[in-house]
Parts: structure tokens; sequence; C-alpha cells
């Protein structure tokens, strides 16, 4: 015997996304079928909503995975994702989703978000997405796998396209001139933050 630590165990083909986003589900699903992998919702077994009282997107990603483990006996994928602006010392972050109130529509949190740069030039409405992604092979999985995705860009002054969700007509990405709510989706699912992040996971997953 080497002493060497034994390989991880490989996962079970379904995973359980901690989300009741169905858009979520859907973009992330779609990155992650071409290595073979399903995902269900975590609303399949549970109505509990997980308190995200952590400080950073990776402690809220580990939050809801466990969760998303423990209620499912499934290995689980959580996502912990928003939009940090320059001007707004890096908001509304953590808070991305509930920004406006807690589970404020996405056209509120928009509203905010706009009244809060109001009269900013475009110098000054720099921006970027980020995404954290958690993967537990059980609820108490001591080694989680994590990624990271950053997908920089500006707000733009009026929304803009009618794809994606959350902050995508507000996101304009320059090097593609159009906002992230105008890019189809195959084309988001390349270059996204989420699309980032989850590149970084798969290299970490068995082949």
């Amino acid at each position: 015997m080497d002493g060497a630590a034994p390989p991880p165990a490989p996962l079970a083909q379904t995973l359980v996304l901690a989300s009741r986003n169905q858009k979520k589900l859907a973009e992330l699903q779609a990155l992650l079928a071409p290595r073979g992998y399903a995902l269900r919702l975590v609303s399949e077994f549970s109505d509990e909503d997980v308190e995200e009282t952590g400080e950073s997107f990776i402690e809220n990603a580990l939050l809801k995975a466990r969760h998303a483990a423990r209620v499912s006996g499934l290995p689980a994928l959580a996502d912990d994702s928003g939009l940090e602006v320059a001007a707004l010392g890096g908001a509304p972050g953590v808070r991305s989703a509930r920004y406006a109130a807690e589970r404020a529509s996405d056209a509120a949190n928009n509203e905010k978000l706009l009244h809060a740069l109001a009269g900013l030039p475009e110098a000054q409405r720099s921006a970027r997405f980020v995404s954290v992604l958690v993967l537990l092979r059980h609820a108490q999985d001591p080694v989680p796998l994590i990624a990271q995705g950053f997908w920089p860009g500006r707000i733009l002054e009026a929304a803009q396209g009618a794809n994606g969700f959350g902050y995508d007509p507000l996101f304009y990405v320059p090097e593609l001139a159009r906002s992230a709510a105008e890019l189809p989706a195959e084309l988001k699912n390349r270059v996204s933050h989420r699309a980032r992040a989850m590149h970084s996971l798969l290299r970490q997953l068995p082949a």
C-alpha cells in the first residue's frame, strides 16, 4: 500500500439541480447533456426553501447543494450566480435575485438597477456576471467540486431582447454587440458566465 487516497466514486448519471428555475435547468442541461448527465429540479423532491445566508456565491451554492442532495438522495448541482456592478461597489452581488425585495420579479430587479445607475455615462456602467457551480456526490461530501465563471460587460440604459432571464436584457456584451437577452441559446451556452463555470467543472469530472 502506498497510502494514496482512492479515486472518488463516479457520479450517478442523474443529478438534482438545486433550483426551481426552469430556464436555468434548460441552460445547464444543455451543457451537461453531451457528457451523459440528466438534471432534475429540487422541486420534484421538496417544497422547502433554503435560506441563502452566505456572504459569498460559494457559501450559498454549498448551502443549496447540500439541501438538494439531502432531500433527493442524489448527487446535487447548485449554481449561485449574480451580477456585480462596479459603480455600485459590486452590488447587487449575492442579492441579485432579491435585489428589489425578497422574491422580487426580474422586472422589479431590473427597474431598481436602472434607477440606481440613472444618469451614469457608458464608461461608468461596467459590470460582470458571476457563476459558482458546486457539485456534491452526497449531502455530506467533504470534497465538493467547485468551479467559477465570469462574463464581463456593461449595463444598458434600457432593456434589449426577449431571451434569457434575470438581468440578461440589461447586460450588454461588447464583443457581440448585443445584450445577453438578444443571444440565441446556443451562443449564450458557449460564452456566458454559467457556461464558463460549467466548462471548468466538466474538466474536474470523470471522462
